[in-house]
């Protein structure tokens, strides 16, 4: 009775896949694909298989590859994709989704050595980019991203350019630093003008303390309608779509504060909490300022325009 042949499992020495043993081969290592075995081959033909010593399977799996780069042949979207360009020299920046570890790092930053055309490339890894220098004589756009398509690392085209959406961040960074400027500025004089209350005066020193509390509700209003503005409107719109986020009782607590004080020191009943009241929309913009740069470190480049064809095939008959 013929006896079953029982294949061995194994992972692929490239991207680490679950794979049988013997089935897919190169120099005795063992691949889950055609496409696996064919990037160890390029790299180990071009001298380049140190990228497997410094990370255990840092590949990425090349099954079910569909990545078509025709579209690049067309001259007017490969410049709208290019940061310069001249009749020699290029260089664009990436999107690569794949880079995740240090041997990512060191394959893409010697390019140069699959490809002449190649003359310098950086990867950022924060913001998984890559970006190329190339000689435009030696090797096309097209050619550019086949090859790292080919090496596992599929180059993600994003309609929307970097340089707007860093114009958008700049402009947020440089207004919300104007308002927690005027924020600190009043924040600091407020709790100076408080220390009489906090300490005590004197009779004779009564007159001071009124013009002090006044002052103080005067150096809070830029803060409420300038600095904590945007609570406002963001608690308004959201009511507005019958529904309360966050910042609707950040803003029910500032015109609680806010009113509350302004009635105590017209009445002369109290000195009011605008030092409270400052301090919190201070330190609110200082918080709102760390969560725009974490989000600008770890923000996602696929949004919806991403998924907007640059180029579109037309098949006729």
């Amino acid at each position: 009775m013929p006896q079953a042949e029982v294949k061995q499992q194994t992972t692929c020495y490239h991207c680490g896949d679950d794979c049988y043993k013997g089935q897919i081969t190169a120099d005795e290592k063992d691949f889950c694909c055609v496409g696996c075995k064919t990037v160890y081959e390029i790299l180990s033909e071009n001298e380049l298989c140190d990228y497997y010593t410094l990370e255990q399977t840092p590949g990425a799996t090349q099954k079910n590859k569909t990545a078509l780069f025709d579209f690049l042949d067309n001259e007017e979207i490969a410049q709208s994709l290019l940061e310069f360009s001249d009749e020699k020299h290029g260089r664009i920046t990436f999107s690569i989704p794949n880079i995740h570890c240090s041997s990512c790092i060191w394959l893409l930053e010697h390019l140069e050595r699959l490809n002449a055309g190649v003359l310098d490339s950086k990867v950022n890894f924060s913001q998984r980019r890559l970006t190329v220098h190339y000689d435009r004589q030696k090797i096309s756009l097209r050619v550019l991203a086949e090859m790292l398509d080919s090496i596992g690392y599929t180059p993600v085209f994003n309609l929307e350019k970097k340089e707007e959406s860093d114009v958008v961040y700049q402009q947020f960074d440089k207004q919300l630093l104007v308002k927690m400027g005027i924020a600190g500025f009043c924040f600091g004089n407020v709790m100076l003008l408080s220390f009489p209350d906090y300490l005590g005066i004197t009779e004779l020193e009564y007159n001071y303390q009124v013009f002090f509390r006044w002052l103080n509700a005067v150096l809070a209003l830029p803060v409420v309608f300038y600095s904590g503005w945007d609570y406002f409107v963001s608690a308004f719109k959201s009511i507005k779509q019958k529904y309360a986020n966050i910042d609707v009782p950040i803003a029910l607590g500032l015109m609680v504060l806010f009113t509350r004080s302004l009635y105590e020191v017209a009445s002369q009943t109290g000195s009011g909490y605008f030092d409270s009241l400052v301090g919190l929309v201070f330190f609110l913009l200082i918080g709102k300022w760390f969560q725009n740069r974490t989000y600008q470190a770890l923000s996602f480049d696929r949004d919806y325009k991403s998924y907007f064809p640059l180029a579109v095939l037309k098949l006729v008959g």
